[in-house]
């Protein structure tokens, strides 16, 4: 029924259990898996996540937190590193000027590197986005008219402009359990008005778990309950949702094959 576009199965908080969260979440219903690249000197570990299990992939990228450290000047690596066939998508990237963990100039270098990289080999960029709607929209506007690239808004908690310009330039947009919380009527409200077309689902486990789970590790069997939120927001069934957030997520990545084995 559902694709959980976006999680971390090679983090800690998962091992000695890794088999049975993966198990819960065929349970639930998730026919594919993407675990997400934030680190360079972690991309082995990720790599072998997907290679043990058939119905998982991943991405190759260097998350802004750890731009200072990793970060890419140029898409050599990323590109050489995406050339695996379990490597689906160049991220995750962007912006965080909530945390501000590394320097701003870094992060943009980092994040031009990706976009470049995701134009080269044809990938989606997984763009991470916090505080920064403004050089975003800037940024991607920018690369853009260098030429086209593919991407989706991961974990989508931005403002409307960003909502609006992202689709307008042929991005995804991206719901984690954010959209389930009770603070998020104005993140319910921009999603209601988004071309269905344009919407991907995803846990960020072990981060962001929905209600009823909130405050507990997160796990992709939870997508469930940020599927059935979406169900609402947008009148459809809860069927329908996972129908079309599966369709579209095999529209961006290509990479994967339409009917992962499980």
């Amino acid at each position: 029924m559902f694709v959980d576009s976006h999680c971390h199965l090679d983090f800690e908080d998962f091992d000695g259990e890794r088999d049975q969260v993966i198990a819960r979440g065929r349970q639930a219903g998730i026919s594919t898996f993407l675990t997400i690249g934030t680190r360079l000197t972690h991309f082995d570990q990720v790599l072998s996540v997907a290679e043990q299990f058939e119905d998982v992939f991943c991405s190759v990228g260097v998350h802004p937190h750890e731009a200072q450290a990793q970060g890419q000047s140029g898409p050599e690596k990323l590109i050489a590193l995406a050339a695996h066939s379990k490597v689906v998508g160049i991220g995750e990237t962007g912006l965080d000027y909530f945390y501000d963990k590394s320097p701003r100039d870094a992060q943009i270098t980092n994040f031009r590197s990706h976009i470049t990289a995701a134009r080269e080999t044809g990938l989606p960029l997984i763009v991470h986005s916090r505080d920064a709607d403004d050089e975003m929209i800037q940024i991607l506007t920018d690369e853009m008219s260098n030429g086209r690239f593919s991407g989706v808004m991961h974990c989508f908690s931005s403002g409307r402009e960003l909502a609006e310009k992202a689709v307008e330039l042929g991005l995804y947009i991206s719901l984690s359990g954010i959209v389930t919380f009770k603070s998020a009527a104005d993140l319910r409200d921009i999603v209601r008005d988004l071309p269905r077309d344009r919407l991907l689902i995803e846990t960020d486990a072990p981060y962001l778990a929905p209600v009823p789970h909130r405050g507990k590790r997160n796990e992709p069997a939870f997508v469930a309950q940020t599927g059935a939120v979406l169900a609402d927001i947008l009148s459809l069934d809860i069927a329908e949702v996972g129908a079309i957030t599966t369709r579209n997520f095999h529209a961006l990545f290509t990479k994967v094959p339409a009917s992962a084995p499980t």
